[in-house]
């Protein structure tokens, strides 16, 4: 018996989120499902724990799953995730101690992507400095039992190919923080909202941007210090992700032929 950590990727328009729930798909039913099915093992032995929380249509390239294993080998085990998997993409396999607990990572990445047309890049690089640092993020936020206080490393703003990159690095993110603060700085790159509004609602105004669309937002990286991820060959999904990209041909010249 070993305890394993999985980076998982998954595209969130396939699940209700990533915890589980009652009669719904999600990222944690979905890789249970799978380990049960190659190691035989019940929910219990199994012990699942995801590093961090996705909501209904949010993406991840880097997640962390942390689950006991009776397959012993990090490359079999890649290998038969992969094979049974419908959905998720099993990227890389470490094994850890039992006392790990996969939420305490030094450090998150989170990317959230828009189109640039209309948009201000130099207010939206602004805006989005703003937020650096340590704050007070209660209007950039859904309620939590927990404080509201923490430290943002960096955001950084670029363009590429008329999409709009917004790449945001910390220790841990609060529930909505990355849509509500990506809502602020595109309000404010189409003018809807001033640099202003924005350091009114940091210094807890109540001013509110709305929520960004979820399906745009993808968890980047979950990272921990001396931990490294054995990758797995391309061949394990290669069929899957051909596949994904043939229907996303398939559409594109559906949609650009109206």
């Amino acid at each position: 018996m070993i305890r394993a950590a999985l980076k998982v990727a998954y595209l969130g328009e396939h699940f209700s989120g990533s915890q589980r729930q009652p009669s719904l798909r999600t990222v944690e039913g979905d890789i249970l499902s799978d380990v049960k099915a190659i190691t035989k093992m019940s929910d219990t032995d199994i012990d699942l724990r995801l590093a961090s929380r996705t909501d209904k249509g949010v993406n991840s390239l880097g997640n962390v799953a942390v689950f006991n294993s009776s397959i012993d080998d990090p490359d079999i085990l890649l290998k038969a995730l992969n094979a049974v998997s419908e959905d998720i993409f099993y990227r890389g396999a470490a094994l850890v101690g039992g006392d790990f607990n996969p939420r305490f990572a030094d450090v998150r990445r989170y990317r959230y992507v828009l189109r640039s047309d209309g948009m201000d890049i130099s207010a939206m690089k602004k805006c989005a400095e703003l937020f650096v640092g340590e704050h007070d993020f209660t209007r950039f936020c859904r309620p939590e039992q927990r404080s509201a206080i923490l430290t943002l490393n960096s955001i950084e703003v670029n363009e590429k190919n008329g999409m709009m990159m917004l790449d945001f690095t910390a220790r841990y993110f609060l529930w909505n923080m990355v849509r509500r603060i990506s809502a602020a700085v595109m309000s404010v790159g189409a003018g809807d909202s001033s640099l202003s509004d924005v350091k009114d609602a940091l210094d807890g105004k109540d001013i509110t941007f709305g929520l960004a669309r979820a399906d745009a937002l993808t968890l980047m990286d979950v990272c921990y210090k001396d931990l490294e991820f054995t990758p797995p060959t391309m061949e394990m999904f290669k069929k899957r992700t051909e596949e994904e990209m043939f229907r996303d041909m398939l559409r594109n010249t559906f949609l650009t032929s109206l």
